[in-house]
């Protein structure tokens, strides 16, 4: 059986024109480090799963999501920002697009500077519409 890597296992594996804010190197820095690896992640899966997951997008189904609240959270310096904007222009109301200046992708997941205030819209936005 043949299995690929979800990130890279080290540094030297990051393309060298890598954006500093890429999914190469943040899903590095953040996935196989201490910061947040875990100690049973294997960090494969099955190469024969590769073409179903390009195969199904849940972009065909955004519109769906209505009348549910639809909260979408981006980091201003993320490179898949322009999915959530994507995702925001496809769904019908009550929806949001709240970015949040200056952080990344995955600078959302544990940076104490910028998981407050997503907690904060969290709250807020779930408050109202639930």
């Amino acid at each position: 059986m043949r299995y690929i890597g979800y990130v890279v296992n080290s540094p030297d594996e990051i393309p060298a024109s890598a954006a500093p804010n890429s999914l190469w190197r943040e899903g590095y820095e953040y996935y196989r480090t201490e910061r947040g690896a875990h100690p049973r992640s294997t960090n494969r899966y099955r190469f024969t799963s590769f073409d179903k997951m390009f195969e199904y997008t849940a972009f065909d189904h955004v519109d769906w999501i209505s009348p549910r609240p639809l909260l979408l959270i981006a980091g201003s310096a993320a490179d898949t920002l322009y999915l959530s904007q994507d995702a925001y222009n496809m769904a019908r109301e009550p929806r949001e697009l709240f970015i949040i200046k200056g952080a990344t992708h995955i600078d959302l997941y544990d940076k104490e500077q910028y998981v407050p205030g997503v907690v904060d819209k969290l709250t807020d936005f779930y408050g109202k519409h639930l």
